[in-house]
């Protein structure tokens, strides 16, 4: 009997599932890490993920594949590009990998690709042979399929929505290096902005986010009937609406998955988007649903499990 290791990278620890062949997740461990750049924490990876083997009641040699999502462009070709917001040696640790499972594929995928990948294999987009992922955290990622397989792009940058520009106007730089991309307005930390100038215009007493990503506070204001907080929430809905009819022109997909944890207000603000969306489509693109996603934070170990199975049928 076989198994199958989907490995969510953080920047602090990883998150590993242990998976059956047929996408059944038996159990999960999270691993402590840092830098993930040397011998040292190559072993710490291998060890904890041994454990969670072997604790399942499988031997190393079971596991049959292996995937690892990244947050930072992967290719076409599974070639790692920069990586920005983490110290992760690619090479080396799947070197380590393949010493400690020497019968796994092994496959590397971007982080929000795989949520999508994750998805398709066992989530909300099960029927769709077309969608894109749109993950709203921290930054705004995406995930693109068409004809049920993932467009990672020659270079890595399919479905890096969040760069879309969306206000040439803008002047301040997003982290990308640019000005007005989607992620200054649609993300976690663009919602929370928006909210603060609308409160910043109105001059009245309004609750106040605790850090630069509390969406919550936002959320909760506007069910509580606060006018900034409507405000801030049309405005994200509107930018993402403009954004996702730009996407229709060129992939035309059948829907839109929402996730993240900006999903957490989907509720509140699923119509709006739909309303913006259609209000900004080409009439031909105006029947595509806008759906949240069902598997949450597990969408990545998913997708990148499912992404180490198609790279074992590649051998086979």
């Amino acid at each position: 009997m076989s198994c199958v290791l989907g490995i969510d990278i953080g920047g602090t620890s990883i998150k590993a599932g242990l998976f059956t062949p047929e996408g059944k997740l038996v159990e999960v461990k999270k691993i402590p890490t840092g830098a993930i750049d040397d011998e040292k924490a190559f072993a710490e990876v291998c060890e904890g993920l041994s454990s969670l083997v072997v604790g399942a009641g499988f031997l190393p040699d079971d596991v049959a594949a292996v995937g690892l999502d990244i947050p930072g462009p992967v290719d076409d070709g599974g070639r790692v590009g920069m990586l920005p917001n983490i110290r992760l040696d690619p090479d080396g640790l799947k070197t380590a990998i393949k010493h400690e499972f020497g019968k796994a594929a092994l496959a590397f995928v971007n982080d929000a690709n795989a949520a999508a990948l994750g998805e398709l294999w066992q989530g909300s987009a099960r029927d769709l042979s077309s969608f894109v992922m749109v993950t709203l955290g921290t930054g705004v990622g995406g995930g693109v399929v068409t004809g049920g397989k993932l467009v990672s792009g020659a270079f890595g940058a399919g479905g890096e929505i969040g760069h879309i520009t969306v206000n040439a106007g803008e002047t301040r730089v997003c982290g990308c290096g640019r000005r007005g991309c989607l992620e200054q307005y649609a993300s976690a930390t663009g919602i929370v902005w928006l909210y603060q100038q609308a409160c910043k215009a109105d001059g009245g007493e309004h609750p106040k986010p605790e850090h630069a990503t509390d969406t919550i506070t936002v959320f909760d204001a506007c069910r509580d009937g606060d006018a900034c907080a409507e405000r801030a929430i049309d405005q994200m809905c509107d930018t993402l609406g403009l954004a996702l009819a730009q996407i229709s022109c060129v992939i035309d997909p059948a829907a839109y998955l929402i996730g993240g944890g900006v999903a957490g207000g989907f509720d509140l603000f699923a119509e709006r988007l739909a309303a913006s969306f259609r209000s900004h489509c080409l009439s031909t693109s105006a029947s595509a649903r806008i759906l949240p996603c069902s598997l949450g934070n597990e969408a990545g170990m998913y997708g990148v499990a499912y992404a180490a199975l198609q790279e074992a049928a590649k051998g086979e």
